[in-house]
């Protein structure tokens, strides 16, 4: 399965890597030659290590769980704000708070305080406060939304984080590997990858390359997400299909149980008499029954009616 064109890759420069003399010895297995000082990172692996981490997105999607895309440089900021929220995944796009992960308690108050700022400001409580309340309460407002407004809707830990520049993001790797999250992360030829789980190797200073990996990954949580939704309609069409079939069985049988006592006769020569007998002879004992003298019982009509 194929993700992502060679063309693509080479198109939006994801084979560039940083000057030689900057390299990490360990991305050594994933540079392809040097070039005017600067390494060549090899396009095929890049590919195959695509195909691996999108992959392990849809798995982690289908199971589901979320994807935190995690990109704080400025190359990064607009293109993983943009896919997160087209793929409807929470995102941190301007500073990495350290403990987001190991101390999620906490942020969760962080968070739960500006989602009760918001709803002040939506219902009109705003409008009984004094300016200064409403100025100090704006500001806290803004700064949680600058730092927390990506994974507001984040209730618990995430499945996998999706990393732009792990030497950057280096506290974001160190929380994710003691909590045992898989890490999915763009890794240039001066990062260590040895604490990825799933590394891509590729540029990750051009907005067109960092672009390109972060549409992909969104795309892999798209079709994990509408595969997921398929599943789901399928499972509901079967379990209608087993209703209906057993209130047809269960229909049939109670028709079978009726038509039990009803004797049909397709001979001609059949002798009716006899049920003609019976019938005379059961309207006799009704008529016998109703007869007070026939049943030995004499009543006396004066005393009955007298007074």
């Amino acid at each position: 399965m194929s993700v992502v064109t060679m063309k693509s890759l080479l198109e939006s420069g994801v084979h560039f890597g940083h000057q030689t003399k900057r390299w990490n010895p360990k991305m050594a297995r994933y540079i392809y030659s040097q070039r005017n000082g600067i390494h060549i990172i090899d396009l095929q692996k890049t590919s195959a290590c695509l195909v691996t981490a999108y992959d392990a997105i849809r798995q982690v999607v289908k199971s589901g769980k979320t994807v935190l895309f995690v990109g704080t440089k400025k190359q990064a900021q607009q293109a993983i704000e943009e896919q997160a929220k087209r793929c409807a995944m929470p995102y941190v796009n301007t500073r990495w708070l350290g403990g987001m992960l190991t101390n999620f308690s906490t942020i969760k108050k962080s968070i739960a305080n500006l989602k009760k700022i918001e709803k002040m400001e939506n219902d009109g409580t705003f409008d009984s406060l004094t300016k200064k309340e409403v100025a100090l309460l704006t500001k806290e407002k803004n700064k949680l939304q600058k730092n927390l407004g990506g994974i507001k809707d984040m209730k618990d830990l995430p499945g996998a984080l999706f990393i732009i520049d792990t030497k950057k993001e280096a506290i974001a790797v160190a929380e994710a590997k003691r909590l045992g999250i898989p890490v999915v992360a763009v890794v240039d030829t001066n990062c260590d990858p040895t604490d990825i789980t799933y590394p891509i190797p590729g540029n990750d200073d051009a907005i067109r390359a960092i672009s390109l990996f972060v549409e992909i990954i969104a795309n892999a949580v798209i079709d994990a997400d509408n595969e997921t939704g398929i599943q789901i309609v399928e499972s509901l069409d079967d379990v209608n299909e087993d209703q209906s079939a057993k209130s047809t069985t269960e229909s049939q049988e109670a028709l079978d149980k009726e038509n039990e006592g009803i004797v049909f006769s397709s001979d001609e020569k059949t002798d009716y008499s006899k049920f003609e007998e019976q019938t005379e002879k059961k309207k006799d004992d009704a008529e016998d029954d109703g007869d007070p003298k026939k049943n030995g019982i004499e009543v006396d009509e004066e005393k009955l009616y007298k007074e």
